[in-house]
């Protein structure tokens, strides 16, 4: 669940792909929807989380990067006009 006073940015319109949509469940969705908007960029590196920081200031793409309990790994890419936000699987990029 999302608490507002931590959400760091708008999403605007969440989309899926349709293989992220076969591959990932409701419960993986929300918790990196939830993780992704109060800042938390999951399993990039230092160099990644350092860009997503510096477009929260700017306004550039943010890209997280996340892990099902099943070893699935997905993306959250929120555009930087804030209008969409994306999940999708690696090989959807």
């Amino acid at each position: 669940m999302i608490f507002l006073e931590q959400q760091k940015f708008l999403l605007g319109q969440i989309v899926i792909t349709p293989a992220a949509l076969k591959a990932l469940n409701v419960d993986d969705i929300c918790r990196a929807i939830d993780s992704h908007v109060c800042g938390d960029w999951g399993l990039l590196d230092r160099e990644d989380k350092a860009a997503n920081e510096l477009a929260l200031q700017i306004g550039g793409r943010l890209l997280s990067a996340f892990q099902t309990t099943q070893g699935i790994r997905f993306c959250v890419l929120t555009e930087a006009d804030r209008t969409a936000t994306t999940l999708l699987l690696p090989e959807d990029y």
